[in-house]
């Protein structure tokens, strides 16, 4: 054989190594991204699940808060039912919003903060929430190390073609950014 068939060949096998290699490497980074996004919906229906207990608690002690509870009810539904990362963000914020005007009306009503069953749901839910952070974060984390591995050169040249899209990040709404206000 000639030298530069050999060298032709040497090439292409480098070539087809590299898209292999880049490709299992594709397949490897979105799965982590798919499970990433699995610890965020269990911890997200981890969340409504404790949400009915924590409503019917208060539902029980301040009847004349239907609006609120009704809200809270309203935005769980929402969030069961959103399907893609987006619509999925969208009613985490808004069910986020809900419970936090629950609370507010149990600052309303000193009994339901004593209540033994509301401070476990609420030490519960608070918990809840730390772990939906992580979650989150550890997710924006793995689609981030996945978008930048699609973008980036040599894979950008064939990643497209592959099947290999660019995932979207959770997003906080405008709401979550805003400062709290606590008054003593």
């Amino acid at each position: 054989m000639n030298k530069t068939v050999l060298a032709v060949l040497a090439v292409v096998l480098v070539v087809v190594f590299a898209v292999f290699s880049g490709y299992n490497s594709l397949v490897t980074m979105n799965e982590n991204v798919n499970g990433k996004w699995s610890q965020v919906e269990n911890q997200l229906q981890r969340r409504s699940d404790l949400i009915p207990n924590l409503v019917a608690t208060v539902q029980g002690m301040a009847k004349q808060e239907k609006e609120v509870i009704q809200s809270v009810t309203d935005a769980r539904a929402k969030l069961a039912g959103a399907q893609s990362v987006p619509q999925k963000a969208s009613a985490d914020n808004e069910l986020t919003s809900a419970l936090s005007r629950l609370l507010v009306v149990v600052e309303n009503y000193p009994v339901i903060k004593s209540d033994a069953s509301f401070r476990q749901l609420s030490d519960e839910l608070a918990g809840t929430e730390n772990r939906i952070a992580v979650a989150r974060k550890d997710y924006n984390d793995a689609v981030q190390t996945y978008n930048s591995s699609i973008k980036s050169l040599p894979t950008a040249l064939y990643a497209g073609m592959l099947g290999f899209s660019e995932k979207e990040y959770f997003k906080v709404g405008e709401s979550a950014k805003a400062v709290p206000k606590v008054s003593f």
